[in-house]
């Protein structure tokens, strides 16, 4: 439950989950909440660009066009530059992701919207199924031979001894750090964005402009780390799904 700072609105308010349609089955709660719904937003957005951009193709692409084909093209090289061809069969579910992240920070962004990247258990089941999802795939095209991944190629055996319960760790953190990254930017963002907002109103009409610009310029930073997280947590993902796939 969020506080109320003195004065005004906490600003983790913004982050509380609200039951828009309560559900409730047996002693599980499956509400419709603000957070599902701007989830809800994110893939209709999504699929209404695309849906929008290929309904009237043509040879001169509009701009509703260029940028479905520019998204597409962004994602699909940067998943054969990092996985080669072998891992272009996983674009479809490399780009959806995109997409779901990176509508999900934009809507976030705007007046009285929810960002539901901000929250730790979005971004963690997020990477928890990356994670789970390259393992196996790792061991389906590799089997006991994935275990490979955690010895440095050419180390004598008494550093691989060493090494392996390190490569180990570091593999087992991905989902951890993959996950923190999304969330940590987003909220850290959101908040700065709200405390400065509030000194808009509490100083004024003349004194408020310095806020006010402060707010404008950190809106326009936070559409780019917007951009940027979207691509960072989809790059990252191309980057496990190529040692699941190449190994070393």
């Amino acid at each position: 439950m969020a506080e109320h700072a003195e004065g005004g609105h906490s600003p983790m308010e913004q982050f509380q989950i609200e039951p828009l349609i309560p559900i409730h089955v047996g002693g599980t709660d499956l509400s419709y909440t603000n957070s599902a719904l701007f989830m809800t937003f994110a893939v209709l957005l999504s699929a209404l660009l695309f849906w929008g951009a290929t309904r009237h193709r043509t040879m001169v692409p509009g701009r509703l066009q260029s940028t479905a084909e520019m998204l597409y093209e962004f994602v699909a090289g940067m998943v054969k530059d990092n996985t080669g061809l072998a891992g272009m069969k996983y674009f479809p579910f490399v780009f959806t992701l995109f997409l779901f992240i990176l509508f999900g920070n934009l809507l976030g962004l705007m007046p009285y919207a929810f960002t539901f990247t901000s929250h730790i258990v979005v971004t963690a089941a997020m990477a928890v199924f990356v994670f789970v999802g390259v393992t196996i795939i790792g061991f389906a095209r590799h089997g006991l031979h994935f275990f490979s991944l955690f010895v440095p190629p050419g180390a004598p055996l008494g550093i691989a001894i060493i090494l392996a319960p390190l490569e180990l760790f570091s593999y087992l953190i991905r989902p951890v750090s993959l996950s923190l990254r999304l969330f940590a930017n987003m909220l850290a963002g959101h908040v700065l964005l709200k405390v400065l907002a509030g000194f808009i109103i509490s100083l004024g009409l003349i004194f408020g402009v310095i806020p006010f610009v402060a707010v404008f310029g950190i809106t326009l930073l936070e559409i780019m780390v917007a951009v940027i997280q979207a691509y960072v947590f989809t790059l990252l993902t191309c980057l496990y799904l190529n040692d699941a796939i190449n190994l070393h």
